[in-house]
């Protein structure tokens, strides 16, 4: 049963904005949320963003974690990575919603973070290419 309501499953954004943060999971990097934006073709800045691009992360953490996979939205990021960027207060708010964090003071979200994003990382690493 879906916490998030479906907008985006099944359609040609999510698969775009899953696959750029699939490849950036690889390379143990982010995506911050104005490239989101552009992949879904919404404003680059601006409420109307936010909510929508919190909208289509919500919808892919909810089914990785469906799947027995860490959050993948934990590599998508409100400002450019360069910049020291961090995820939106909704990352964590969906993290106590699954039942992942309890704790929610700075120190504990920070490192309910870190540890999220290194999972996710784990879980998309290219496997290593074995040669004859």
């Amino acid at each position: 049963m879906n916490q998030v309501k479906d907008k985006y499953r099944g359609r040609v954004e999510y698969y775009r904005v899953f696959s750029k943060l699939i490849t950036a999971a690889e390379h143990r990097g982010t995506v911050a949320y104005p490239e989101i934006a552009q992949l879904m073709g919404l404003p680059l800045v601006g409420d109307y963003m936010g909510h929508e691009v919190g909208q289509i992360l919500g919808e892919m953490s909810e089914d990785e974690h469906d799947r027995g996979r860490p959050m993948l939205s934990a590599v998508a990021v409100r400002t450019a990575p360069k910049t020291g960027g961090r995820p939106g207060p909704g990352f964590f708010t969906f993290a106590r919603q699954l039942g992942k964090l309890r704790d929610t003071s700075k120190e504990t979200k920070e490192r309910f973070w870190n540890e999220e994003k290194d999972r996710v990382y784990k879980t998309w690493k290219r496997p290593l290419k074995t040669g004859k």
